[in-house]
């Protein structure tokens, strides 16, 4: 769990360890970092993708895996874990925060923006989702706009949504695309167990079939019409995209987290270009991962997500 008060460098200088010190050292020398939080460990498909799109960018990435999952705990709950995590990330030297994660996003993001942040100590720092650039694309309509315009407000397209159960219960998806497109028809689809087993390193024919059984009951209940695009509304669907693509009509287009994400950071740091600052030597240092829960555990599973990534390291209490 998160405690407020005590920054992962300053835990660090307390030790007489070398390399450790080093290690704090190196974090001094980050600046202007932008963080990851993550209920779990699905977010690394979208940090992998902001590191790989911008190499001269610092990134940390904070995974709260002592309390996850955060799927069967109340909303409140879910705020507050959330604004713990973004609190840490700013403590680290982070001035923009992403919530890598669609439950955490659809849960407390709003909250966080406009209740939190402006009291919260921080100034000049921002906090942004993954729901939001999702409905970008799939609506072709900036966020901004919240209204119906032409000619998006005669679009009669249907757009499917998969996602896990709070996800998909929290109706966030369908209500935004709405705000923008009132005529597309939006048809949601629990995937109850996907995200464990893709988790659990699962073989492709159980992932398959799960997959196969969340589209079939999807396409039987569009009545004839066929998904146009598909939202892919968990961070662990990435890695099963080529599956969803076996089952889905061929003209489907799948819109997945992690490239989205990337265009929408991509855009907004050409206009916000204070959030792009890099290490003190003008290169970014390595990504730094960070868990609240057992390091040697959360790296084995980050394989599965991520096969080149660093090792995890603990946020001290």
């Amino acid at each position: 769990m998160f405690q407020d008060g005590q920054t992962y460098d300053q835990a660090q200088e307390k030790t007489n360890d070398p390399g450790r010190a080093a290690a704090a050292q190196e974090r001094d020398n980050r600046l202007d970092m932008i963080g990851v939080f993550d209920s779990g460990i699905g977010g690394l498909t979208i940090f992998r993708a902001l590191v790989e799109r911008f190499p001269h960018v610092a990134f940390v990435y904070l995974g709260d895996h002592a309390s996850m999952p955060y799927g069967d705990r109340p909303s409140d709950d879910i705020v507050a874990l959330t604004r713990k995590g973004v609190d840490a990330l700013f403590r680290q030297g982070c001035n923009l925060a992403l919530l890598g994660c669609n439950t955490a996003t659809c849960i407390a993001a709003r909250t966080l923006q406009q209740g939190w942040l402006p009291v919260s100590g921080w100034p000049g720092r921002n906090i942004l989702g993954i729901v939001a650039p999702t409905v970008e694309a799939a609506t072709q309509t900036p966020w901004a706009v919240t209204t119906p315009q032409y000619p998006q407000k005669y679009n009669t397209d249907t757009i499917a949504v998969f996602g896990t159960t709070r996800t998909i219960a929290s109706h966030a998806y369908p209500e935004e695309i709405r705000k923008r497109c009132p005529k597309v028809t939006v048809v949601q689809q629990t995937c109850p167990d996907l995200a464990g087993a893709i988790e659990r390193g699962a073989p492709e024919d159980v992932l398959d079939a799960l997959i196969e059984q969340a589209v079939g009951s999807l396409l039987e209940r569009t009545r004839g019409g066929l998904p146009h695009r598909a939202i892919l509304g968990c961070t662990h669907y990435p890695l099963v995209e080529a599956l969803f693509h076996r089952h889905l009509p061929a003209f489907t287009r799948l819109l997945s987290q992690p490239e989205v994400v990337a265009d929408s950071l991509e855009d907004y740091l050409q206009r916000h270009p204070r959030y792009a600052g890099g290490g003190a030597s003008g290169s970014a240092p390595p990504p730094l991962l960070l868990t609240t829960g057992e390091p040697s555990w959360v790296s084995a599973t980050a394989r599965i997500f991520w096969p080149q990534a660093p090792q995890f390291r603990h946020l001290p209490p």
